[in-house]
């Protein structure tokens, strides 16, 4: 059974990761974060776009494919997927295994619902504060 992760604290939890200023990014409901390297236009779409084919998880393809990233400055870990910058947070308290595979597999069972659900809680645009006026 998943769990909600609070908003805030993944709203939280992204500021600190992604902390390079030119890095825009756009988080989803379950904790799956778009990271958006060449900016443009509305970047709610841009991310929607990019999570709707690189989201749901396709055992036996790329798109079943994942790692695990044990975080550093915040506890919990990213779990990777067939997209560089479309990253999965799983909370230190959600999954009751906390081998790297049943990490994986949750963060990817989240990015999947996220991939089909597409409901974004955040953008995080710096195509601003990246060009100094």
């Amino acid at each position: 059974m998943m769990t909600a992760v609070n908003t805030e604290i993944l709203i939280d939890v992204w500021q600190r990761l992604l902390a390079d200023p030119r890095k825009s990014w756009v988080l989803f409901e379950h904790g799956t974060c778009v990271v958006l390297t060449a900016p443009e236009g509305e970047l709610a779409e841009q991310a929607t776009a990019l999570l709707k084919e690189f989201g749901p998880a396709h055992a036996g393809s790329s798109a079943g494919d994942f790692g695990v990233i044990d975080l550093r400055d915040v506890e919990g870990w990213a779990v990777t997927g067939h997209h560089n910058d479309v990253l999965t947070y799983v909370g230190p308290d959600e999954p009751q295994d906390r081998s790297e595979i049943a990490v994986g597999l949750f963060g990817r069972s989240k990015r999947h619902r996220d991939g089909i659900e597409l409901h974004v809680v955040h953008v995080e645009d710096k195509r601003s504060s990246a060009d100094p006026a």
